[in-house]
């Protein structure tokens, strides 16, 4: 019994060990991708460059330029990537969008449904599921950038505070990065970081607007800039700043309250012919057949599709009004 006794402790008192080593390991490793990652943000663009973050990267290009760059697309899901959050690879985002394109395309196979062919049927609800995970990585980003824009007035007016209070902008950074909640926080103290490791403020807040695409973020550091050329109160001009967003936030909540009818329109029109079906589907199962069993039948199905989605995408392209 004292033998049984004896093994369990020691292997629970190994499993202990293991875990606590498992887990150092794990937080150096973290640490030290922190630091390789600030210290190749620092040493990337050897040269310094005067640059005008008011200015969209975009519009300084040519239609040919744009058109080339737009082909880039492991670039621009990388950005994504790492816009939306995620703890994810380029290479495993690719090969998440493989495998479900593989079991979507192979599940398409038992759908109970005579047309299209099964080659097409296949391709197409292959590429339904292979974009998934490109549409969860969206959705993600999209919910980041919101929160990035809710957190900057608060941010600024903490940082305006702290100015006014006699600390410096660089202490006033470090501070309100480790307050603000994230994401805000993370991408402040990697501003910080840049700083502290030697990169000019030019440089910082070019790689900071680049790393939060808002519109407010290249104000924000805009004036910083220029208070740092021309001089001037940053504390006020921060305050200032702090209030146009949060106005801005307000007319955009009016404008959505305002827009609500249009999506609920929308959403009924697009739902209630697919509704519809259904209900006949189940009331009276022969009443479609010819829909389906006739060349002219599939051509009426498929149009009425594409004009399904085609009045969806006019009405909210109508109801969508940029702030």
């Amino acid at each position: 019994m004292n033998a049984i006794v004896a093994f369990c402790f020691l292997l629970i008192l190994a499993l202990l060990l293991f875990s606590v080593s498992f887990g150092l390991r794990f937080y150096e490793k973290q640490r030290r991708k922190r630091l390789v990652s600030m210290l190749r943000t620092v040493t990337e663009n050897g040269e310094e460059s005067h640059v005008n973050l008011l200015v969209e990267s975009g519009d300084q290009k040519s239609g040919l330029d744009d058109a080339l760059g737009s082909v880039n697309v492991t670039e621009r899901m990388a950005k994504l990537l790492y816009e939306s959050g995620l703890d994810w690879t380029l290479t495993r985002l690719l090969m998440t969008m493989i495998v479900i394109f593989t079991i979507a395309a192979i599940g398409s196979m038992w759908i109970p449904v005579a047309a299209p062919p099964p080659a097409l049927r296949a391709l197409l609800v292959g590429s339904v599921g292979g974009f998934l995970p490109l549409w969860y990585v969206s959705k993600k980003r999209a919910k980041r950038i919101n929160a990035l824009e809710t957190l900057l007035p608060d941010a600024l007016d903490f940082l305006a505070r702290s100015m006014r209070a006699g600390h410096a902008f660089t202490i006033s950074l470090e501070m309100v990065g480790e307050e603000i909640h994230e994401p805000l926080g993370q991408e402040l103290r990697a501003l910080f970081n840049e700083q502290n490791l030697g990169a000019s403020l030019e440089r910082s807040f070019l790689s900071f607007s680049k790393r939060v695409p808002i519109p407010d973020v290249r104000f924000f550091c805009s004036a910083v800039l220029l208070q740092r050329q021309t001089g001037g109160n940053l504390s006020e001009i921060l305050n200032r700043l702090s209030y146009i967003i949060r106005e801005r936030f307000k007319l955009k909540g009016q404008v959505k309250a305002v827009s609500a009818h249009g999506r609920l329109t929308a959403t009924i029109l697009t739902l209630l012919p697919l509704v519809t079906l259904g209900g006949l589907l189940l009331t009276s199962p022969g009443y479609l057949d010819p829909l389906k069993d006739t060349s002219t039948g599939r051509k009426i199905v498929a149009v009425g599709i594409a004009a399904l989605f085609l009045g969806n995408f006019c009405i909210r392209k109508i109801i969508k009004i940029k702030v």
